[in-house]
């Protein structure tokens, strides 16, 4: 039986993995990281708070789909208010439902 990648992963973008080898490479040090890519300990420290916040997001179990993980990753990121994310998903959810009765109508 093949086992699927965690939601985790595939949230991940080439840049996140890239910071994620260095910080690796660098034994987890935000100091050596800053002074490697020529920037301050807090904007690392910043950095690496969005990307723990985006694999949270990714691979929390009430995400119900695809389009519901993808707008938890992009409040994780700063890239979207919360209130915004949950104005979506609630009329993406509103849709669904209305899919979901006009196939049962058509079924009938």
């Amino acid at each position: 039986m093949e086992e699927q990648t965690p939601a985790w992963i595939t949230a991940l973008e080439p840049e996140d993995w890239q910071f994620l080898k260095r910080f690796l490479l660098a034994s987890g040090s935000l100091k050596a990281l800053a002074e490697e890519y020529g920037i301050s300990y807090p904007t690392v420290r910043t950095r690496l708070d969005r990307l723990i916040a985006k694999v949270e997001a990714a691979d929390q179990p009430g995400a119900t789909d695809a389009f519901h993980r993808q707008l938890r990753i992009l409040v994780a990121e700063g890239r979207m208010e919360q209130g915004m994310a949950r104005k979506l998903l609630a009329a993406h959810r509103e849709s669904l439902r209305e899919q979901e009765t006009k196939g049962e109508t058509r079924d009938a």
